[in-house]
């Protein structure tokens, strides 16, 4: 067999070993503090970005900055269902013992963003609709995205048996995947007091240079964040796990 034959598929290879939880322990323990330095410097230099250069908007004036924590997290609130949801599908249809454990872990992080972007939300729309709340069609279905993380919490939790557990929870996040284009497209589908997309593929972004690296820097911390708070809680569920099949 001619080696150089192989090494296209040598790396992937390499890769596909940490699906093994085991594995997967070893290096989330290595990567955690990486994800967690990378997390605070660039939120620390979004914070910077955002709340001390970039200018007064014109028309909301100084409380348009909340967007430096607002948008970053509803990205994130949306991402990390997608992300959850995906794994959950892998240990649903392939069995694989990781993917399960990786959507348990994702979840709670996800529902915290999703909290921030509610509440962050609501402070930014007090001063600018005179409202804190408004059933409007993106505040609403943020809104059942938490209750979908809530309900996915504490219908793995109630459940003794894990993979019970985990295909039940599995098929509850693969039904709420509908919700998320709902979210994302909502400001187009229908008419809202909710403003439309500042960042969007199709057209260029509508703010200064300055806003938008405050934002991507923002929205960088809580991805790393998002990583490395998923790796620690991964890690305690992989422990667990080892533990009741140990005790079986």
């Amino acid at each position: 067999m001619n080696p150089t034959h192989a090494l296209p598929h040598a790396a992937p290879a390499r890769w596909r070993r940490f699906a093994s939880p085991p594995l997967f322990h070893a290096l989330a323990g290595r990567l955690i503090p990486w994800f967690a330095g990378l997390a605070a410097v660039l939120a620390a230099a979004g914070l910077w970005v955002g709340f001390a250069v970039a200018p007064t908007d014109h028309q909301q004036g100084e409380v348009y900055r909340i967007i430096f924590l607002h948008v970053p997290a509803a990205w994130m609130s949306m991402f990390i269902y997608l992300i959850a949801a995906a794994h959950a599908g892998l240990g649903l249809v392939f069995g694989t013992r990781l993917s399960p454990l990786l959507s348990r872990a994702l979840a709670p992080t996800g529902a915290v963003f999703t909290a921030i972007a509610l509440w962050t939300g609501a402070a930014w729309g007090k001063p600018t609709w005179g409202t804190w709340w408004v059933w409007d069609a993106r505040l609403t279905s943020e809104l059942i995205l938490l209750f979908l993380y809530l309900a996915y919490l504490a219908l793995v939790s109630s459940i003794e048996d894990p993979r019970r557990a985990d295909n039940a929870g599995a098929i509850l996040l693969l039904a709420g995947v509908v919700n998320v284009p709902i979210i994302y497209f909502s400001v187009q589908w229908w008419s809202t007091l909710h403003q439309g997309s500042t960042i969007r593929f199709d057209a260029a972004p509508t703010m200064t240079h300055t806003m938008l690296i405050g934002m991507l820097l923002m929205a960088g911390a809580c991805w790393a964040y998002s990583v490395a708070a998923a790796l620690a809680r991964a890690r305690c569920l992989i422990t667990e796990r080892a533990a009741l099949e140990a005790d079986e």
